[in-house]
């Protein structure tokens, strides 16, 4: 069952300034850090931001009810032509770039309890899920340069660049198989889904990559040619600078925030394609990927800085339409909840599958 009621007119008349709200969930951090005093109670208010993300935006979510609103094809052709729904996602490169050596700074500063610190690794790095691994999916769909890379820009600065490989080249084609390790089966727990999703990623990555550079008679380990190398050695040279600048804390604070942000990645993969199959056809391909092969939301609020991300069915179905023209599909399978509701679900086992296992078992039946 889903829960919903139509957004407001007057909010769905400042969509469009609403995507800015990426760059105010990135102000969060410094929201949340004064007062702050040495003591394990006085740092609890740095818990802020996953606190908002996670308890604040589904009752937004639910408040502010569902867009179910289509653009025309005209309107889709302005709007995707449009420099301000391009630059925006493009921004998010350098201010995530300021924020991570920010926040270093302030981990590593000797103000903050270990209380403290850990309610500030988990806000960053919810961060670094939001903006450096959901902004950069948007960006390394695109068809610029400029775009793909910032993106993975993005991605290396949470250490997951091979998402830029394995996503497209692989999770794209076979999601929603058994041969998909980011596509997660029936009955399928969170925790079981991470054990195959991490090390499937780095390993899909490499092995496209690998096979790429063969078919072009280059050596796969060759700096020159092989993107992940590319994009990892520019992770360790983030490493490398946080930890001169601000000694081994900062290298620890880099790679706590990188860990928050691919779990965060790796449970929203969890969520997007949970118990839904492909066909397998007489030739042994599977049946094309469609907007039902993906689960949808609509919900207004959180779908804004999250550049539309839960309108994932259309995005499967057609991988390069730029997020502000993301469509609902009346057919696609539907979450009863937002992305960040769905997330607290996924971490209860039980809980998820009450709410979801019926949910497939009726996108079954209608197949």
């Amino acid at each position: 069952m889903v829960f919903t009621h139509p957004t407001p007119a007057w909010l769905k008349a400042v969509k469009p300034f609403g995507y800015c709200l990426i760059f105010a969930l990135m102000l969060l951090p410094l929201l949340s850090l004064y007062p702050v005093d040495k003591g394990a109670l006085g740092g609890l208010n740095l818990y802020f931001t996953p606190i908002f993300v996670f308890v604040i935006t589904p009752i937004l979510d639910l408040l502010m009810g569902h867009d179910e609103d289509n653009h025309s094809p005209e309107e889709s052709k302005s709007l995707s032509a449009s420099n301000y729904y391009k630059f925006l996602p493009m921004l998010c490169a350098p201010c995530y770039l300021l924020l991570l050596v920010w926040s270093c700074s302030v981990y590593t500063s000797g103000d903050l309890h270990w209380v403290a610190q850990l309610g500030w690794v988990l806000s960053i790095g919810t961060l670094g899920g939001v903006v450096g691994i959901n902004v950069a999916h948007e960006l390394v769909h695109k068809n610029t340069a400029a775009e793909r890379f910032c993106g993975g820009m993005l991605l290396s600065m949470v250490t997951y660049a091979g998402f830029k490989i394995e996503h497209i080249r692989h999770h794209h084609v076979m999601a929603s198989t058994p041969e998909d390790p980011s596509s997660s089966r029936f009955n399928e727990s969170l925790y079981s889904f991470f054990l195959r999703a991490i090390p499937g990623n780095f390993y899909n990555a490499w092995a496209h990559e690998a096979e790429r550079l063969r078919k072009k008679g280059l050596n796969p380990y060759s700096f020159l040619s092989n993107e992940l190398i590319h994009w990892y050695s520019l992770s360790a040279a983030f490493a490398i600078i946080l930890t001169l600048l601000f000694g081994w804390e900062g290298l620890v604070f880099f790679l706590a925030q990188s860990v928050c942000a691919a779990i965060l990645l790796e449970t929203v993969n969890y969520v997007e394609h949970y118990g839904l199959e492909r066909r397998r056809l007489p030739n042994g391909k599977y049946e094309k990927v469609t907007p039902k092969h993906s689960w949808n939301s609509t919900v207004f609020w959180s779908s804004l800085y999250l550049f539309q991300l839960p309108r994932h069915s259309d995005h499967h179905a057609y991988a390069s339409r730029r997020y502000q023209v993301l469509r609902h599909h009346e057919d696609a399978p539907r979450h009863p909840y937002g992305y960040p509701a769905m997330i607290l679900l996924a971490i209860l086992p039980p809980l998820w599958f009450r709410v979801m296992n019926p949910q497939v078992e009726e996108w079954k039946k209608a197949q």
